[in-house]
């Protein structure tokens, strides 16, 4: 226990005046010019540069006790801060602090028959808690998409990350009171106890409008099975990438590599690669030996196994599983439609790419999957908020409700109808 922790040994009384700052803090939000805010951020992402030594000596401490702890490779990829993943983060604070204003915008505007003018606008949603693990940069996305749409935020990050995480909020802070705006705007629990996490799920009295979980499968299942507030949340991100029989052999090889092994721990990563039997074995073989040339484990069906003789069985669970590392499971298919049932089968309605140079694939495809996030030969890494021109995100939703996909500025805003009349009464 850090020597803040013993600061605080009445936790729900900690917690619940932090609910109690942040209410007050998005009611100022509320009515904030789009100015203050973007002053707030061009600052903090000044401090990030500033600060960057700073960063990453925490960085450095909460890499080494991860270390100690014998962590996979995979969350130790998601811990880490370089000096290239600092500018991500100050390029991402930059682009945020520059996207319109989304609090006030009219999203449509209609006239009745009886002269009444109704219009939709968007408005803050109010206090938003996000619970995230391993990734700092989240401190940094999460905080700077709250404030643009107007929010106040809760930050409650991981224990693994508790020092870089703190280095990164300094930096929000000091951007919030450059600009004239209450340190309140972003705030950060103060304890790894995950007692605050029970805290924010209960709704801290009312002052939570909105819990974002940001983490694995255990984390996103407890925030969503305890939850008193709505939630947005991904399960986990089972995504594919399916070979169509007209895909560009190179392009196979070029987006399949790099879908799966740029980055093994984002939950965009495809962790399923479906092949078209037509493939076999002159394009599925290079791209299969391409994968195989990076590191990467091969799990799959008879066929492949034939095809490549290192190949592991693929059992019913691999297509089920989310493996945050550098494997993958292959599967041959006899065509687009099965490949379609397959996806719809397995997959957790996340993302989702095909390689084919056929359209009439392209629209099946998209039209018959329901996942968040569809591709036509691209690589299902640009699942990502910061790829869309959002300059971040919180996470990836997957539910149906309010938010789907990178969840930004917009999608932390809710809306209401602004009737202007002319002294109307209903009949």
């Amino acid at each position: 226990m850090d020597s803040l922790e013993h600061q605080h040994t009445d936790l729900p009384a900690l917690m619940a005046e932090m609910g109690r700052k942040a209410r007050a803090a998005a009611s100022v939000l509320a009515f904030t010019p789009a100015e203050p805010k973007r002053a707030a951020l061009l600052a903090a992402a000044d401090a990030l540069d500033s600060r960057r030594k700073t960063i990453l000596a925490a960085n450095a401490e909460d890499m080494r006790a991860a270390e100690t702890k014998g962590i996979s490779k995979a969350f130790l990829d998601r811990l880490l801060l370089t000096d290239k993943r600092i500018d991500g983060m100050i390029e991402g604070l930059r682009t945020i602090a520059e996207l319109p204003d989304p609090v006030g915008a009219v999203m449509s505007e209609w006239t009745r028959p009886n002269g009444l003018v109704i219009s939709r606008v968007r408005t803050p949603l109010g206090v938003i808690g996000v619970i995230f693990e391993s990734r700092p940069n989240v401190t940094a996305d999460a905080g700077a998409l709250t404030l643009k749409s107007g929010n106040a935020v809760i930050l409650r990050g991981g224990s693994d990350s508790v020092h870089s995480s703190r280095a990164i909020h300094a930096c929000l802070v000091d951007g919030l009171k450059s600009a004239g705006l209450p340190e309140a705007c972003i705030q950060i629990v103060p304890t790894t106890d995950r007692a605050a996490v029970g805290e924010m799920l209960a709704g801290l009295g009312g002052n939570i409008d909105v819990i974002v979980p940001r983490g694995g499968k255990t984390l996103v299942a407890r925030v969503q099975a305890e939850a008193r507030v709505p939630v947005f949340a991904h399960l986990e991100g089972i995504c594919h990438t399916y070979l169509d029989a007209s895909a560009d052999p190179q392009m196979a090889i070029d987006v399949t590599v790099n879908a799966k092994m740029r980055r093994t721990g984002v939950c965009g990563a495809t962790e399923t690669l479906l092949v078209h039997e037509s493939l076999l074995p002159n394009v599925a073989k290079p791209v299969i030996e391409a994968l195989i040339a990076r590191g990467c484990e091969i799990r799959g069906d008879a066929r492949i196994q034939a095809l490549i003789p290192t190949a592991l069985p693929a059992t019913e669970t691999d297509w089920h599983t989310e493996y945050e590392d550098a494997i993958i499971s292959v599967k041959v298919v006899k065509d687009v439609g099965e490949a379609i049932a397959h996806i719809n089968t397995y997959s957790s309605h996340h993302t989702e790419a095909i390689i084919t140079e056929d359209l009439a694939s392209v629209q099946r495809f998209f039209a018959e999957i329901d996942s968040a996030i569809l591709l036509h030969n691209a690589s299902t890494q640009f699942a990502d908020g910061g790829e869309f021109g959002f300059g971040g995100e919180i996470g990836i939703a997957t539910g149906k409700f309010h938010a789907r996909g990178p969840v930004g500025v917009e999608q932390l805003t809710t809306f209401k109808y602004l009737v202007r009349g002319a002294g109307q009464t209903r009949p």
